[in-house]
């Protein structure tokens, strides 16, 4: 790169005002030559993060020899000293620093660290059990919580938490950690009976809708409907049909064109028949424009000045899938005898399948005729009798430590919510969990990190992890995509600096806090791929594993879908955001207000405080920005409400009040809706919708549906006008270190980081919720075709027939022992 072009990114990084943040960001030079070495110590000298460089390994073993010639003595094992003759400036053979590999370095009866793998540090430290040894200054860098003599007793090997980097890669299972589920047959045909019981509505619902399907085929062929045979569809197993007019998956019986090969879900035949499309076809655009860092900071007088030269005029239109040709339903015709010709003229559409001809009716006439029939369809609920939260008084119990007040709503039973340790939820205690679980209530298990091996969630831990070498064949995880919380745009930021901010705080030129988060990272791969221990620790974490566990809970209807099958990407997946206790208005690090398509488990590992640098130069530059965004707020969002500034005044300061009581180990706090207030929470956004910033800063200009278009977040004063106007309120509490977040499906809920952060997440589906899941699906395809929430990833339909077919299975094993 040329001179000239240096000057031109300088001066493009300054105007932009996000330090090392940029969208189409080059490659960073100084890591042109970057090289990744096998010891750890390469991260950290004296436990300090350091930049490396490619000719720093030939200097350190110049400086070893020479050091190797000028030293008599060697000290090791803290204190010991091994003499050596050296020759006059020549190194024999026999004393040069070799480079240990795993076995060398683990069984020879030398001082080499484990964690770096080197051995010419001054004092090692050896566990007595496994013999290894960890130098002092890897302890420090690395374990800074473990005490010297609980190393010398059972090291981190031995606990199964050392994050050496061959240890963090090992992908094989460790001893002594449960990550695994073990069920009884007792328990597996106890949870196949409720499976049953719990599905059997959506499966009649299913099988229903295929029924009538095959009543016009007999119709249109002058069959009968036990002859009519649908043709085999040919897809395989990895492939996935969607239907071409609404987007949804196809799992089974639909129609086609065998000249164009369009297929068409049974739902849109229905209402192509009857002529009544409910499906928006239109594509919408979205266009918000970048207006500079000014703007995003309160400029009211942008409009009125030009921008200079290299700041320009940026819009983004989200058109996710313009270019797919959108067949109208019009396009489709229907007779009066049902018959659907398709839109290209070739032809009528034919009915196909995919599954095995009846397999559906069969599986219901199994279900009613099997001998448990009548203990199936008449077996009292698990959840029965009165929820153990509350005493003989029906009051809550306070005393039992299982309730967290979340909502104060007057002439409400469910303003607390079931908040067990993560020793409380065992087996006994799953019909709890259940009591509230059936009323869409989250949940809140504490500590769950106890029941893990303690491996560290440090974010240089798990950069370590999964960094990868320039040089090899693999994906470079050295760069990633953050979002700017500030405008909620993507730029290339280097994981070391991001990482670096994570620990120690970023801010623009104009001295606002610049918060980061990144999603769904590592990517490409898969969380195990790049983090196999990690993702056992993970696991180790999970509560309620008859529900969450992605690999054997009896209750997670995911883990029926048959090995060969295209499955759902269900997770885990890491959330890695910088956080800041006081509520900004603007830029701060939040999870904007949406509803998953399944349950899920959200598990706090990992939060860092940031204190803030130069604190009396930054609060009044960011008190002053405040004033401004408020100035701009007034003008732009709020011209006709009374009284604005007066309340956001009074927010404002029982917001400070609020972060000075912030305890330690907080650090996200959460808003949950319930599934009852979500009409009313929708129609408040409908009418406020101009009062709320997005993409650049920019006010919503339109809403396509206010909580899937995940464009809004509702700050203290909306929650407050919320309350006044339609007088719901969310559950709302803070997740600290260790806890586990249970959301059902159905309940918008939004984030924001009090502190830098790091959690997991896993998306789990549970019986009780599947109609809450058929119900988002519906909605789902009501959306426009290019509208981000349209595809139907999740498949329930799919995973109600596979989950009842293996529970019948189990039933049947059971009956014949």
């Amino acid at each position: 790169m040329s001179s000239t072009e240096e000057a031109v990114v300088r001066v493009e990084e300054e105007g932009n005002g996000r330090p090392g943040f940029r969208r189409n960001r080059r490659p960073c030079a100084k890591l042109a030559n970057y090289t990744d070495y096998e010891t750890d110590e390469d991260d950290y000298t004296k436990g300090k993060k350091t930049r490396l460089r490619k000719n720093s390994a030939k200097e350190d073993k110049k400086k070893k020899n020479n050091d190797k010639i000028n030293e008599a003595a060697v000290r090791v094992d803290g204190g010991a000293c091994l003499d050596k003759e050296k020759g006059a400036g020549q190194v024999k053979a026999s004393d040069r620093m070799p480079r240990f590999d795993k076995d060398n370095a683990e069984n020879s009866d030398t001082n080499t660290c484990h964690q770096c793998k080197r051995n010419d540090k001054e004092r090692v430290v050896r566990c007595l059990k496994c013999k290894k040894r960890y130098c002092t200054q890897c302890l420090t860098a690395w374990y800074p919580r473990i005490a010297e003599e609980e190393i010398v007793k059972k090291c981190p090997f031995c606990w199964n938490n050392c994050n050496c980097r061959a240890c963090l890669r090992l992908d094989t299972k460790m001893e002594g950690l449960g990550s695994d589920l073990k069920v009884s047959k007792d328990e597996q045909i106890r949870y196949s009976k409720y499976i049953v019981r719990r599905l059997l509505p959506h499966l009649k619902e299913i099988n229903d809708e295929q029924i009538y399907e095959k009543e016009v085929e007999a119709k249109i062929s002058g069959l009968e409907l036990e002859e009519v045979k649908p043709q085999d569809a040919n897809c395989h197993a990895d492939e996935r049909l969607y239907c071409d007019n609404c987007k949804t998956a196809i799992f089974d019986l639909h129609r086609n064109c065998s000249s164009c090969t369009s297929d068409i879900c049974l739902t849109c035949c229905l209402e192509i028949r009857k002529g009544k499309h409910l499906t928006c076809q239109e594509e919408m655009s979205w266009n918000y424009t970048n207006r500079g860092l000014d703007y995003l900071h309160g400029d009211v007088k942008f409009d009125e000045r030009p921008l200079p030269a290299w700041e320009g005029i940026e819009t983004t239109d989200d058109k996710l899938n313009s270019e797919d040709c959108v067949k109208h339903p019009s396009m489709w015709k229907a007779n009066e005898a049902g018959i659907i010709t398709c839109y290209c003229g070739a032809g009528d559409l034919e009915l196909k399948r995919i599954l095995p001809d009846g397999w559906v009716s069969d599986l219901v006439k199994k279900v009613e005729e099997t001998a448990e029939a009548s203990k199936l369809l008449d077996t009292r609920e698990m959840v029965t009798g009165q929820c153990p939260c509350f005493n003989s008084e029906s009051h809550i119990d306070m005393d039992k430590n299982k309730s967290l007040q979340a909502a104060c709503r007057e002439g409400s039973d469910d303003n607390y919510l079931y908040f067990p340790s993560v020793t409380d939820v065992q087996e006994d205690d799953l019909k709890h969990f259940q009591h509230h679980w059936v009323k869409g209530e989250p949940v809140v298990v504490r500590n769950v990190l106890e029941a893990t091996a303690g491996l560290s969630w440090e974010p240089m831990v798990m950069y370590r992890a999964c960094r990868q070498k320039r040089s090899t064949k693999h994906e470079t995880l050295l760069e990633v995509n953050a979002i700017d919380c500030l405008d909620f745009c993507e730029g290339t930021v280097n994981l070391h600096e991001f990482f670096a901010g994570y620990t120690e705080g970023r801010y623009d030129k104009m001295g606002w806090p610049q918060i980061l988060k990144l999603k769904d990272w590592p990517p490409s791969k898969s969380f195990k791929e790049n983090l196999p221990r990690h993702c056992e620790e993970f696991l180790c974490s999970l509560p309620l594993k008859q529900y969450t566990h992605p690999l054997s809970g009896p209750l997670n209807l995911a883990v029926k879908l048959p090995e060969n099958c295209l499955k759902p990407d269900m997770g885990p997946k890491t959330y890695v955001a910088y956080g800041f206790a006081q509520e900004l208005g603007r830029g701060d690090s939040v999870t904007k207000l949406h509803c998953d398509m399944s349950d899920a488990v959200n598990v706090l590992t990992h939060i860092c405080e940031v204190p803030m640098k130069d604190e009396n130069e930054k609060k009044p530059e960011i008190k002053k920005l405040k004033k401004m965004h408020a100035k701009q707020d007034l003008k732009e969002l709020f011209c006709s409400v009374a009284n604005y500034e007066e309340k956001m005044e009074t927010l404002e300061n029982t917001s400070e009040e609020e972060d000075e009581n912030l305890e330690a180990d907080g650090g996200a706090l959460w808003d949950i809706f319930r599934r009852e207030d979500v009409s009313k929470l929708e129609e408040y956004l409908q009418s406020h919708h101009k009062e709320f910033r997005h993409i650049y800063c920019c006010p919503v200009s339109q809403v396509v549906h206010p909580i899937h278009d995940q464009c809004f977040y509702l700050t203290r004063y909306h929650k407050m006008k919320l309350k006044e106007e339609y007088g719901i309120e969310p559950w709302t509490f803070v997740q600290k270190l260790g806890d586990a977040v249970l959301i059902p499906v159905g309940c918008p809920h939004q984030v924001r980081n009090l502190k830098s952060c790091t959690k997991v997440a896993l998306d789990f589906v549970s019986p009780e919720n599947v109609g809450e899941c058929f119900r988002l699906t519906k909605e789902y395809r009501l959306l426009p075709p290019n509208h981000h929430s349209k595809e139907d990833k999740l498949q329930i339909k799919k995973m109600v027939i596979y989950a009842v077919d293996k529970a019948l299975k189990d039933l049947n094993r059971s009956e014949k022992r």
